[in-house]
């Protein structure tokens, strides 16, 4: 029997994306993870060109950690990784690290555009420790542990006087410049920027 090549495409501009929960006590099952629905429903508003995701629950453990957001990108072809819980300064929280680990060129802006928005509504955003990674032609992101949080700090606070961007606006471009499939999103969840010389006519 033939098995379909994980790296295979349906369309050109399909975007691969790992979602990635991070929780010692939802990957055991003493509660139900909240962490992938929430990234699901957001990027499923947010974006308009087709996604196929991979998902995975696993324990606050480094090294597997590490290996699975390489799988992710290695050996299925990911884009883009969202990994959601683990970035607080507790003992267990590995994250940041393991995602250090996995990447070959760390992306600083976004883990402080995170505790911008996040710094908004509560002064322990500071305590968090997302970071973001480049690993050949894939970005990795961590985002909170909370849904309310992973939505904020995607999209945004566009109400605030001034507004604040969210994270997801760049994301688009960064795939871009790395070599990545061609996103475009619904603008009313979350207007992506590119310069003029970057845009292309959206496709049907």
């Amino acid at each position: 029997m033939k098995h379909p090549n994980p790296l295979h495409r349906n369309s050109p501009n399909e975007a691969k994306i790992g979602l990635v929960s991070i929780s010692d006590r939802a990957s055991q099952g003493v509660y139900v993870d909240e962490g992938i629905p929430s990234l699901k429903k957001w990027l499923e508003q947010a974006v308009t060109t087709p996604l196929v995701f991979h998902e995975r629950l696993i324990p606050d453990e480094n090294e597997h950690i590490t290996s699975t957001l390489i799988e992710l990108v290695d050996e299925l072809g990911c884009d883009l990784v969202l990994t959601t819980g683990g970035t607080g300064p507790a003992r267990r929280d590995v994250t940041p690290e393991a995602t250090l680990e996995a990447g070959t060129r760390e992306m600083p802006g976004f883990g402080e555009q995170m505790r911008q928005i996040s710094l908004s509504f509560v002064p322990t955003a500071i305590l968090s420790r997302q970071v973001a990674v480049i690993r050949g032609q894939a970005l990795i992101i961590n985002l909170p542990g909370q849904p309310k949080s992973i939505a904020e700090t995607l999209q945004g606070l566009p109400q605030a006087q001034p507004p604040v961007h969210g994270i997801f606006a760049a994301v688009p471009y960064c795939l871009d410049l790395i070599g990545g499939p061609y996103v475009v999103t619904n603008d009313t969840v979350c207007k992506a920027f590119r310069p003029k010389s970057a845009q292309r006519p959206v496709q049907a």
